[in-house]
């Protein structure tokens, strides 16, 4: 029996051209089970756990159902955090970037005007955090009326972080005639509850580990130790273990603050992220983290969701996590993409309750390990030495393959000179040796526009829209830098 590829679900050629370009092989188990069923347009509720493909699951479905011809959003994709709503959100651009397919990104703490006239160019997707999603709505910003795809991910998060109601008030805005699809990795009783309220027999998928609800790949281990002996044996951790990319988790804001002076004195390349740091740093940090730049990453649980890196060899719960929900989510940032990793947690004599409440839940009793030895630190101290002079690997972008090939074209001409996309298509491709499939992303503000030319026609279009008018308006048009 042959093995299933993207081309065995009558996906388009843009679509399927794209998932080449970022390397997209042939789908994991949950991206099997639920593409073709979303394509059938079926209700879904999807249990699977975190790093087994779900964005792509939805995104692939969902890039293919809506209709490029329609300016209203079409879909509504409901995150819990705002970093996952910008992964998503350039998750989906990357799918359907030969589809022309616009997103947009909604969450809080980001200039609402801005997000309102992003919302009045033609956007296809909607990716956002419930609570500002609502208050575009209650402001009339965003227009509802045409969504029939809504997605929910993350729905246990949703719950645990207050958001349940504020979903229903949304999913209550929505047209009734809508395909809903819910992943989750875990399903208590409100999320199925919910699930019942909003959905139309709804599929249920469920996607097994061998190993209950955590990944097989990754290797769990648990060190008792005294608060006051964590430092030490953090930094004998990172010695012996000598990571190639690690996120330390630790429960409080303080505590992430303490473990990266403690590191950053020691001279070990490293970044923190929680909640209390400005949204802009917490992207920076996040970016520079995938890329590379450096190995030790310091974070509450706000980057214990949906962050997805391929390459994090270990998990170190700094701090062990207060719910059982939390242990599995942080360690679901290693073990991804089919390769091993490592989850090691320390415990303090007082924490009986939340280990064991960790191994109720995850199905087995956490392997205990001693501290390393000094024999042992001493003898993995000048490879992790030797490791630390070298420059970090630089990652490359998931989406560089994609992007090869395409220049961002600008033009100081937008809405006020009532130019549409149509008028930017219809020109363009008038243009000798350049089709409509050479044509990307088209982005119309209102007094310029971004327009995607793809194929490495780039140039060609820049020199002969020089001397040619659009709409019979010449426009000023550059190579766009940093948009």
């Amino acid at each position: 029996m042959s093995e299933i590829s993207f081309n065995d679900y009558k996906l388009s050629q843009e679509i399927i051209r794209a998932l080449n370009g970022l390397g997209y092989e042939k789908p994991t188990e949950v991206q099997s089970k639920v593409i073709p069923t979303a394509l059938e347009k079926k209700d879904l509720t999807v249990k699977s756990r975190t790093g087994s493909g779900k964005t792509a699951a939805f995104g692939i479905p969902v890039c293919e159902l809506v209709e490029w011809e329609e300016n209203k959003p079409q879909a509504l994709i409901l995150t819990p955090t705002r970093e996952l709503a910008v992964q998503v959100n350039e998750d989906i651009t990357n799918i359907g970037r030969f589809k022309r397919i616009k997103a947009t990104s909604l969450y809080g703490k980001e200039s609402f005007a801005k997000q309102t006239a992003q919302l009045r160019q033609k956007t296809h997707v909607i990716v956002g955090t419930p609570g500002r999603v609502m208050d575009h709505i209650d402001r009339g910003t965003l227009d509802v009326e045409q969504i029939r795809y809504l997605v929910i991910d993350e729905a246990d998060e949703m719950l645990n972080m207050g958001f349940i109601e504020q979903v229903e008030k949304i999913i209550k805005t929505l047209p009734a005639e809508r395909v809903t699809l819910l992943f989750s990795a875990t399903l208590p009783k409100d999320v199925e509850k919910l699930c019942h309220s909003i959905m139309r027999n709804p599929v249920d998928i469920e996607i097994e580990s061998k190993v209950g609800v955590t990944n097989e790949l990754i290797d769990h281990s648990v060190i008792e130790v005294k608060e006051g002996d964590k430092p030490k044996l953090l930094l004998n951790l990172l010695v012996v273990e000598n990571p190639d990319s690690c996120i330390i988790f630790g429960r409080t804001q303080e505590q992430v603050d303490k473990v990266y002076r403690q590191l950053d004195t020691l001279g070990l390349r490293c970044g923190k992220i929680h909640g209390g740091m400005e949204q802009d740093d917490r992207f920076k940090i996040m970016n520079e983290y995938r890329k590379g730049l450096f190995r030790y990453l310091i974070a509450t649980d706000v980057a214990a969701r949906g962050i997805d890196i391929d390459n994090i060899t270990h998990v170190i719960n700094y701090d062990l996590p207060q719910d059982a929900e939390s242990y599995v989510h942080r360690t679901g940032r290693t073990g991804r993409a089919g390769k091993a990793g490592k989850a090691i947690s320390l415990s303090t004599p007082g924490e009986g309750k939340f280990l064991s409440n960790i191994e109720g839940y995850v199905g087995f009793e956490l392997p205990r390990r001693k501290m390393p030895s000094k024999d042992e630190v001493e003898l993995r101290q000048p490879a992790f030495e030797k490791k630390l002079s070298v420059q970090p690997t630089i990652r490359k972008e998931k989406n560089e393959r994609l992007n090869k090939g395409i220049m961002k074209l600008y033009f100081n001409g937008g809405k006020n000179k009532k130019l549409r996309a149509v008028d930017f298509v219809g020109t363009l491709a008038r243009i000798d040796g350049v089709t409509a499939e050479d044509i990307g992303i088209i982005t119309i503000q209102d007094s310029v526009t971004f327009i995607e030319i793809l194929n490495g026609k780039g140039p060609h279009v820049l020199e002969v829209m020089k001397n040619t008018t659009v709409k019979g308006k010449q426009l000023k048009v550059q190579e766009a830098k940093g948009n």
